[in-house]
């Protein structure tokens, strides 16, 4: 094994020449179980006291991976199916983090995990089950993000961009103590945005790396709780702190699109999420209720026929505010706003705020990322290993109804 030296925090190791994500093979059925060191060992079943330590998508979501006290499991969301599970004996992995649907995942040990510890970020390569590459950091890893062509690993004050080919450092960017490890990148092949907290509070900072252009936008007068990206990057939605509210900005200029309230009361959110078609928006938060927002973004070239998956919102080169109208469209719904919202400008900003179209209410006790299914639905993956898939009304709105339940891990589970 080859050892990198690196003027940063981290050493690298490659384990044997170069990777190609562009190679890499997919698994789109159920795959039998298998042990790290591909060595026969005994099955750990769900009866065995398995915590687990953290749940995350994949980037179209049409997948999730749980990282457990034994080791990994992933999940299909449509249908809804374990696609495979790797136990270990050594311990399990608090960061999961899988490339699409093919198999190459980063994983970051658990504080348990006798043989990869949680500063470290090993690149596994699950159908050779070995390790293809590592990263050692002076400090334990907040979050891992992957791109086809990049590896981002996020500490608590800096961000590491790698090149995925040969491990090679890219960039580094000094952030706002983070350790939520907040960041997240667009995924079109024509496009690499990487969006993370700047340096102050309330901070965004947008890094256009194919436009080598740094964007930074004041978001919220409060630290930045959660954020998100559309695949293409060109839009941002975040929230902050005190959760109230989620805002919707074009990442080219900076320009603030779209406000919306989530409620009055302070909140923790969970997670974000943008529909593949632009047109709604999730928020998850410790309240226990999942809102479903309609957004005012034009679409290119909107056709009823079309995939949504391919639609992408138009983002005209824009030299300031003035030229927003080409960005705001009515959508299919509208979001309810205040019975007093016509006084707009002269009572506070609460009276004029758009409120949720849709909502779906879950135990306030678990933590639930959320994400948007196919044909007006919402599936939410919770540290209680509980699945959930809801529709919502994309005329009406109002309160989803409940699809499908699942618990994929019937133990109890540890919140991280």
């Amino acid at each position: 094994m080859t050892t990198l030296s690196s003027p940063t925090s981290s050493t690298v190791s490659p384990s044997r020449g170069t990777l190609s994500p562009a190679a890499y093979g997919t698994y789109e059925s159920p795959m039998p179980r298998a042990s790290h060191s591909g060595h026969s060992e005994p099955e750990i079943s769900d009866n065995d006291e398995t915590e687990l330590h953290s749940v995350s998508w994949n980037q179209d979501y049409s997948c999730f991976a749980a990282g457990t006290s034994r080791g990994f499991r992933v999940y299909n969301c449509d249908p809804f199916k374990e696609t495979f599970r790797r136990d270990l004996k050594s311990g399990g992995f608090g960061i999961v983090e899988m490339l699409f649907r093919c198999n190459i995942l980063a994983l970051v040990g658990a504080r348990t995990n006798a043989q990869y510890p949680p500063n470290k970020v090993i690149i596994w390569d699950d159908h050779q089950s070995r390790c293809i590459g590592e990263f050692s950091f002076r400090s334990d890893v907040c979050a891992v993000k992957l791109r086809r062509d990049c590896i981002v690993v996020v500490l608590e004050h800096k961000i590491y961009v790698y090149n995925f080919m040969d491990l090679k450092l890219l960039h580094q960017i000094e952030t706002v103590g983070n350790p939520r490890g907040l960041c997240c990148l667009s995924h079109h092949l024509n496009t690499s945005v990487l969006a993370c907290p700047g340096v102050r509070r309330g901070q965004v900072r947008v890094e256009h790396f194919g436009l080598n252009m740094t964007k930074l936008i004041k978001a919220h007068d409060s630290q930045i709780a959660c954020l998100t990206l559309t695949m293409d990057g060109l839009l941002l939605a975040t929230a902050s702190t005190r959760g109230t509210l989620i805002r919707l900005f074009n990442t080219m200029d900076g320009t603030q699109l779209q406000e919306v309230r989530r409620g009055v009361d302070k909140a923790d959110i969970y997670s974000i999420a943008l529909s593949p078609n632009v047109q709604w928006l999730a928020v998850s938060s410790d309240k226990g209720t999942i809102h479903v927002y309609s957004l005012r973004v034009r679409v290119v070239g909107e056709d009823a026929t079309a995939d949504s998956a391919v639609r992408t919102p138009t983002l005209l080169c824009q030299n300031s505010s003035n030229s927003l109208d080409a960005l705001i469209s009515p959508s299919t719904g509208a979001n309810p706003g205040s019975s007093l919202s016509f006084m707009k400008g002269v009572l506070p900003k609460y009276f004029s705020s758009e409120w949720s179209f849709a909502q779906f209410h879950l135990p306030e006790c678990t933590q639930y990322i959320v994400a948007f299914g196919s044909q007006n639905t919402v599936v939410t993956a919770g540290t209680d290993g509980s699945f959930y898939r809801c529709s919502f009304d994309p005329v009406n709105g109002g309160e989803m109804v409940q699809q499908e339940y699942v618990r994929f891990l019937k133990t109890e589970s540890r919140q991280r």
